[in-house]
């Protein structure tokens, strides 16, 4: 068995750094992050917003969160911004959010079709399934 050692070192040096992704979100607003896992195992980077703060989203998956004020997260919802206006997405994103009583947004805006966003949404409901079984199918009084 013959073994070929490479080294990293040398083989980063000589290549340029890989040209930033744009997300299609505004780079002023500060955001976090945090990684939601889907059933898959696979692992998906979002940015963190606040339900009021939250820009106006292009297509995205995003995930409703409320968190408390030990810092835990609770995912409330898993949904896709469909619209082409991102404003309508906001609005549809606030409006279930404030039903939910969610208190943040964290949206993964990677996906370019709309097959992998509902891919995406698909996995993160599949791997999400205990905590979002007991999510309301309309506001109650």
């Amino acid at each position: 068995m013959a073994t070929r050692i490479v080294s990293i070192a040398h083989a980063q040096a000589g290549s340029a750094a890989p040209a930033a992704v744009p997300l299609g979100l505004p780079e002023h607003v500060d955001a976090r992050q945090h990684v939601w896992r889907g059933a898959s195992g696979k692992g998906y980077l979002h940015r963190v917003y606040s339900l009021i703060e939250c820009p106006p989203l292009p297509k995205a998956s995003y995930v409703l969160v409320r968190r408390d004020r030990h810092g835990c997260w609770t995912a409330l919802h898993v949904g896709l911004g469909q619209s082409e206006a991102p404003t309508l997405n906001l609005a549809q994103v606030r409006q279930r959010g404030a039903q939910l009583g969610a208190n943040e947004v964290h949206v993964y805006a990677l996906a370019r079709s709309d097959a992998a966003r509902a891919l995406v949404a698909c996995d993160l409901r599949a791997g999400l399934f205990g905590a979002l079984g007991s999510e309301p199918a309309r506001a109650s009084a």
